[in-house]
């Protein structure tokens, strides 16, 4: 289970340059945004409680959430194995423009390295409320075989064919909370819940201290269980598939600006 299909979130600096050569790539399929209106005065699922309510004129332009910061231009590289191979993994904070029901979001691009080979490039969709709730707005993802696309499932866009925007990180989380990543029904129905506030964790780059670790799932893939740490300052430095798939990845390098 990965955002792939679970957002995978790994942040990373790039030279601001290199950022502008993939600007219109990184709008893709649509830099426009959708039109379509989205309520979400009820809740996103079931079991799922004290939701914020969606308010389209209620978002600020960083997203600056401790646990899940997004400054532009910054490039997170993590390193581990899948399938005993060895994985990379890229996150790009672009400087990339797209509007959805309303809301500027921030545009992350991610690519999976399997082995060396392409495997998977997801741009995802992000924006902060002014309570410091981070939303998630989807994601366009595409995944590679020899060099050619060979699945786009997962991607969705808030607003379009029954989608709703979820909640990636929430401003105060508490233990046991859950709450709904992604809600495109048959599409991408991700949760998270916290198992941890003060968590530590080694990973290449170094050990972090005060993280919350939560485990991640969809009732679309009943036997996946991932277990992530999301760092103050960083966001995701750990990412563990507990059952369901072999992923194991941490942070190893942080390039900024």
């Amino acid at each position: 289970m990965r955002t792939r299909s679970l957002p995978r979130i790994l942040f990373v600096l790039a030279p601001a340059v290199a950022l502008a050569c993939h600007a219109q790539d990184l709008t893709d399929p649509s830099a426009a945004g959708s039109e379509q209106t989205l309520g979400m005065s009820t809740p996103l699922s079931s079991g799922v409680s004290d939701l914020p309510v969606f308010d389209p004129n209620g978002f600020v332009p960083a997203v600056t959430n401790p646990l899940f910061p997004l400054p532009l231009g910054r490039r997170l590289i993590y390193r581990g194995t899948e399938d005993d191979l060895p994985e990379t993994v890229v996150t790009d904070i672009t400087l990339g423009h797209k509007t959805i029901l309303g809301v500027p979001v921030t545009v992350v691009l991610d690519r999976v390295f399997l082995n060396g080979e392409l495997k998977e490039k997801t741009f995802d969709w992000y924006a902060q409320d002014r309570e410091g709730n981070v939303w998630y707005f989807g994601e366009d993802t595409k995944e590679y075989d020899n060099g050619k696309v060979v699945s786009t499932a997962g991607s969705f866009e808030a607003g379009k064919n029954g989608a709703k925007a979820g909640i990636i990180m929430r401003v105060h989380p508490k233990v046991g909370q859950t709450t709904p990543q992604e809600f495109a029904p048959g599409v991408a129905e991700d949760k998270a819940r916290v198992l941890d506030l003060n968590a530590t964790i080694t990973v290449p780059y170094g050990t972090f201290t005060h993280c919350l670790k939560q485990e991640e799932f969809t009732p679309l893939e009943p036997d996946a269980l991932e277990n992530k740490y999301y760092c103050p300052g960083v966001g995701i430095v750990n990412e563990l598939d507990v059952k369901g798939g072999t992923v194991n990845t941490g942070l190893t390098r942080i390039i900024n600006p």
